[in-house]
C-alpha cells in the first residue's frame, strides 16, 4: 500500500492534475491513498476572505468569486460538459455554504478559531472532490472520503492535536472494509469529539499522509511537490544545489527546521515510529528519482547532506558578572518566554556562564525585550547584568549530516570557509550528536555564505571566482578574452567557473552579479556609470559575492593604494601594477600581512616577467628552505626588444618607437628606458627573497643622457633621442668592436642590488636572447655553479595576460 500526497503547487492546474492521474495510473496493480492539499492560493484567499469578513469588509464577496473562477477553470479544463455539472454543483454548494458563514463573521464582527477553521478547510474537501471525479472519469477505481471521518483531535480548532489511538483504530476499521483501489483524502482537516471541523496546522496535508500511513503501515509515503526531492542546498539560492538521493529522518527533519520547504518536520514522527520511508517526487517530473528518506543514512562518503538556513533572527544575550556561578538564570530566562509563547530556535552559552545567547524570530523580539527586561529587572538595576543586547537583521546558517561526527575538522572547515569570504559569525550552536553545526551570520552575508559552504562541502560543484578588473587597454582585453575563451575548458575540466562581474577604465564602470556577457563588454562599458576608485570598491562591497578577486591591470599609483581596502574586505588581488609591491618596505609588508592576516591572496607574478613563472619559483626555492646568493637578470622585454633591434643601420629613436608602438613599452617609454621599471623588478625579487630593501638602495647605472632625463615630456623624450642619436651610436659600436651584445642587466649579489647596460660577450646565457625574451638566473645554496634559469618571452599583451590568468586560476585552486 502506498499513501501519495500532492501539495499546492502540485494541484495548482488542470495541466497539474492531469499529471496526477497518470501517476495514479502508473501505480494501479497496488492500492493507494492520495491526500490532497487545497488548490494553490485557495487557503490564502480563504484566510483573506475571513480577515476582510471579520472587519466588516464586503470585499470578502469578491474572494469568493476569486475562489470560484480558479475552481471553474479547473474543472472546465478537466471535464466534458456531461460531467462538470455534478462537480460545479458541489463546488457551488460549498461556496454558498463559506458565504453564510462569511456573512456571519461580518455580522458579529469576530473571527472566532472556531469559524477560521471551518472556512479554511472548505480549500481542501473542494480539491479533494475534484480530484476525485477527475479519477473516475479516467476510468479509475477512486472514491472520496471525508478525512473528517477519520482523524480525531482536540478542540484546538486551528492547531489542532491527534488522538492517535481513536484515529488509528478509526483509519483501520475504514480501510479494512474498503476495497476501492484509489482513495481521496482531503488534508490538513480533522474533527473534534464534537464534531466541530478542526485543523491540523501549518503542513497538516503533510502530516495528514503522515498519520495514515503510519496508522496503516504503508509501504511508503510519497510526498509530491514541485521540485525533484531535497536538494544540498534551496536551488534558489545556490545554483549548484543537487537533489539528495537518499537521507536519514533526523537529517531531514534538521533541513526542514532550517528552512527546507519540501517538507514539514512534524509530518515525519508518525511514520519513524514506523520506519516507513518516505520518498519526495516531483509531479512535474515523476521521473525523476527524488530523495528516499528512512532511518539511517547510507551515504557516509560525504558527511555533509545538506546547507539551510533560517532568515529573520534576532539574537540576544544577557551577559554580566552577576550570572557567574548562580543558579537559576537560565530558568527564569527560559520561563519568560515560554509565558510569552517566543519560541528559541538557538542557544549558546560561554562555558564561564558569563553570558547566554538566544536567537529568536524578529518579529518577537520587542516582545521579548519588554519580557526579559522586566524579570531582570532589579539585577539590571544592581549592574549585576547588563542591559540586554538585540541584534537584528540576523540569519541562522546550518550544516548538516549524521555522519559528521566521526569526520574530523567539519567546522572546522565550515568555519574556515565563511572566514575566507569575510562572513563574520556573530554566534555558534553545536549538540554534542554533531548532526548540525550551526552558527548567525549577517542576513547581507547569507547567499555568500550558503554558496561558499557548498563550494566546499560537495565535491562535484564548480567553484566559482568572481572577478572586478580596473584597467581594459591591450592587456585587459586579452585577459578577457582568454577568460571567454577558456570559460567551458576550465568548466568542464576543473570545474572552475570564472565570471566577470566587473569591469572599469578611468571613466566608466559597469557591474552584473550575474556576470557580464563578455561578447559585448566594450558596448556595455561605453555606456557605463561614472567610474571613481572608490566607487568601484563600494560596488564590489555592495554586491558581497563569494571568491571575489580584484584584478589590476593599470600602472596607476592611486589604485595600488586601494590593495589594502580590498584585502581587508576579504577580495583576492591580483596585479600586474608594480607599483604596490615596490612601493616602500612598509607598504610592501603591510599588503603581504593583510593577504597572511585575512587568508586572503594577493598575487602579482607578472610584476616581473610577464607571463614566467619567476616570482612563483623564487618562494617554491625559498620555501623548501634554499637560500639565494645571486640573481642575474635580463627583465626587461621592451628593452631586450630595443637593442636587439637596434643595429648600425637602424635610428635608436625609431626603435624605440617601434616598440611603443607593438606595445612592449610602458605608454610613457621613459620608465623603461629610465631604468626605474628593471630597477622595480629586481627590488620585488629581492624582498621575495627575504631582503628588507628600498628603490633608493638600487643602484642605477643609467644608459641615458642628461638631456633624455631632462625631458619634461613623453613627446620631449623622442625629441631629445634623436638629438642625441650619436650617443647611442657610440654604445652600440662600443659593444660590436668588443664582439658582444648589450643588455639591460638587473643583478642581487649579497643583499646588493644594481641595474644598467652591459656588454655581454659571446658564450653568456643573455648573448643569445632575442626580441622581447627575459631571463633569470637563480644561484642559490642548492644550484651553487649551475644557476636554474628561467627563460622566456618578458613583454606583450597575451603573455601578461595570460601570467594574470594564472595567478587566477592559483586561487581557484587555493
Amino acid at each position: 500500500m502506498k499513501v501519495l500526497k500532492f501539495g499546492g503547487t502540485s494541484v495548482g492546474s488542470s495541466k497539474n492534475i492531469n499529471k496526477i492521474i497518470e501517476i495514479v495510473k502508473t501505480n494501479q496493480e497496488e492500492k493507494q491513498i492520495i491526500v490532497v492539499s487545497a488548490f494553490a492560493k485557495v487557503t490564502n484567499l480563504l484566510l483573506e476572505a475571513a480577515q476582510l469578513a471579520s472587519i466588516k469588509k464586503t470585499a470578502y464577496t469578491s474572494v469568493i468569486e476569486d475562489i470560484k473562477t480558479i475552481h471553474n477553470q479547473i474543472i472546465s479544463d478537466l471535464f466534458t460538459e456531461k460531467d462538470k455539472n455534478e462537480v460545479l454543483k458541489f463546488v457551488n454548494v460549498k461556496l454558498a455554504d463559506l458565504k453564510s458563514i462569511l456573512d456571519s463573521i461580518s455580522l458579529i464582527s469576530e473571527l472566532s478559531a472556531k469559524s477560521e477553521a471551518n472556512i479554511v478547510s472548505h480549500g481542501e474537501l473542494l480539491s479533494s472532490f475534484v480530484i476525485a471525479k477527475a479519477l473516475q472519469v479516467n476510468h479509475i477505481d477512486a472514491e472520496r472520503k471525508d478525512t473528517r471521518e477519520l482523524i480525531l483531535t482536540n478542540t484546538n480548532y486551528t492547531n489542532a492535536s491527534v488522538n492517535f489511538e481513536v484515529s488509528n483504530r478509526q483509519i483501520q476499521d475504514y480501510f479494512k472494509s474498503n476495497k476501492t483501489k484509489v482513495t481521496v483524502l482531503p488534508g490538513f482537516i480533522s474533527s473534534a469529539e464534537n464534531g466541530d471541523t478542526t485543523v491540523l496546522g501549518r503542513g497538516g496535508s503533510d502530516y495528514t499522509a503522515a498519520i495514515v500511513a503510519s496508522a496503516l503501515d504503508a509501504d511508503v509515503l510519497e510526498i509530491w511537490t514541485d521540485v525533484s526531492g531535497m536538494f544540498t542546498a534551496n536551488p534558489n539560492v545556490v545554483p549548484q544545489a543537487m537533489p539528495i538521493e537518499q537521507i536519514s529522518y533526523e537529517e531531514a527533519m534538521e533541513l526542514s527546521h532550517f528552512g527546507a520547504k519540501v517538507i514539514y518536520p512534524p509530518t515525519i514522527h508518525p511514520v519513524l515510529k514506523k520506519e516507513i520511508p518516505i520518498r519526495i517526487k516531483n509531479t512535474l517530473k515523476p521521473e525523476d528519482a527524488g530523495t528516499l528518506i528512512t532511518k539511517t543514512s547510507k551515504d557516509k562518503k560525504n558527511p555533509v547532506k545538506g546547507i539551510s538556513h533560517i532568515d529573520d533572527v534576532t539574537l540576544i544575550t544577557l551577559e554580566g558578572s552577576g550570572m557567574v556561578g548562580i543558579p537559576g538564570f537560565s530558568k527564569r530566562l527560559f520561563e519568560t518566554l515560554a509565558t510569552e509563547k517566543i519560541n528559541v530556535k538557538l542557544i549558546t552559552q560561554a562555558s564561564s556562564e558569563h553570558s547566554i545567547c538566544i536567537g529568536i524570530d524578529d518579529s518577537n523580539a520587542n516582545l521579548a525585550k519588554i519580557a526579559i527586561d522586566s524579570t531582570f529587572e532589579f539585577e539590571i538595576l544592581k549592574n549585576k547584568i547588563k542591559p540586554l543586547q538585540i541584534e537584528k537583521n540576523l540569519s541562522i546558517i546550518a550544516i548538516v549530516g549524521d555522519h559528521m561526527k566521526s569526520h574530523q575538522g567539519i567546522s572546522g572547515k565550515m568555519f574556515g570557509t565563511l572566514g575566507k569570504n569575510n562572513v563574520n559569525i556573530r554566534a555558534i550552536a553545536q549538540g554534542a550528536s554533531e548532526k548540525n553545526i550551526s552558527a548567525v551570520i549577517a542576513a547581507k552575508d547569507v547567499k555568500k555564505g550558503i554558496n561558499s559552504l557548498h563550494e566546499s562541502f560537495f565535491k562535484n560543484n564548480n567553484k566559482q571566482l568572481n572577478l572586478f578588473i580596473t584597467g581594459v587597454g591591450n592587456v585587459g582585453a586579452k585577459l578577457i578574452e582568454q577568460i571567454e575563451q577558456q570559460h567551458e575548458f576550465l568548466l568542464n575540466n576543473l570545474n572552475i567557473n570564472i565570471r566577470i562581474v566587473g569591469l572599469s577604465n578611468s571613466r566608466q564602470m559597469i557591474f552584473n552579479d550575474e556576470g557580464i556577457n563578455l561578447s559585448s563588454w566594450k558596448e556595455q562599458l561605453n555606456n557605463g556609470s561614472q567610474a571613481t576608485l572608490e566607487g568601484f570598491l563600494e560596488q564590489v562591497k555592495a554586491l558581497n559575492l563569494r571568491n571575489s578577486v580584484f584584478v589590476d591591470i593599470t600602472a596607476n599609483a592611486k589604485v595600488a593604494d586601494m590593495y589594502a581596502k580590498y584585502l581587508k574586505n576579504s577580495t583576492a588581488v591580483v596585479a600586474c601594477n608594480k607599483i604596490a609591491s615596490s612601493a616602500t618596505y612598509k607598504k610592501y609588508k603591510e599588503l603581504k600581512e593583510l593577504s597572511r592576516s585575512y587568508d586572503v591572496p594577493y598575487f602579482f607574478e607578472t610584476n616581473v616577467g610577464a607571463g614566467l613563472p619567476i616570482i612563483d619559483t623564487l618562494n617554491n626555492l625559498i620555501t623548501s628552505g634554499d637560500q639565494v646568493h645571486k640573481i642575474q637578470a635580463v627583465l626587461s622585454g621592451s628593452l631586450n626588444f630595443i637593442f636587439n633591434n637596434f643595429t648600425t643601420e637602424t635610428e635608436f629613436y625609431d626603435v624605440v618607437k617601434q616598440a611603443q608602438l607593438e606595445g612592449y613599452t610602458e605608454p610613457d617609454p621613459r620608465i623603461d628606458l629610465s631604468g626605474v621599471d628593471v630597477a622595480r623588478k629586481i627590488l620585488i625579487l629581492a624582498r621575495e627573497s627575504g631582503i628588507k630593501i628600498n628603490l633608493e638602495d638600487i643602484e642605477n647605472d643609467s644608459f641615458l643622457t642628461e638631456n633624455n632625463h631632462k625631458a619634461d615630456s613623453v613627446d620631449d623624450f623622442y625629441n631629445s633621442l634623436k638629438t642625441d642619436a650619436n650617443h647611442f651610436k657610440e654604445l652600440l659600436k662600443s659593444a660590436n668592436s668588443n664582439n658582444c651584445q648589450l643588455k639591460y642587466v638587473a643583478e642581487l649579489i649579497n643583499g646588493k642590488a644594481k641595474v644598467g647596460l652591459k656588454e655581454i660577450p659571446v658564450g653568456h646565457p643573455f648573448y643569445n636572447l632575442e626580441g622581447k625574451d627575459n631571463i633569470v638566473m637563480f644561484y642559490t645554496k642548492r644550484y651553487p655553479e649551475q644557476p636554474m634559469i628561467i627563460k622566456g618571452a618578458g613583454a606583450g599583451a597575451d603573455v601578461t595576460a595570460s601570467g594574470l590568468f594564472a595567478d587566477i586560476i592559483k586561487i581557484a585552486n587555493n
